[in-house]
């Protein structure tokens, strides 16, 4: 097993307190997010997984793909007869 010295654990605690901090903040501001998208989505009368779906799309700026994956989907359910 490794041996640290002091300049290396005290590098190791800086960067797992870091770690800590911004998990815990992440985990807030998700929470907030969650909390926005839900009254958001119900004062607009959409489902709150659409508006989370449509903000991590966004976010990754992938609409063109998702949009191909959605096509290939359609396809394939027109395939074999699958469709409403």
């Amino acid at each position: 097993m490794k041996t640290y010295n002091s300049e290396q654990k005290a590098k190791l605690n800086q960067v797992i307190n870091e770690g800590i901090q911004v998990m815990r903040e992440v985990e807030d501001l998700n929470a907030g997010l969650s909390d926005t998208v839900k009254a958001v989505a119900e004062s607009m009368d959409i489902k709150p997984s659409v508006l989370k779906k449509a903000i991590r799309i966004a976010h990754k700026s992938k609409l063109g793909e998702v949009n191909q994956d959605h096509e290939e989907t359609v396809h394939i359910l027109e395939t074999v007869g699958k469709t409403l």
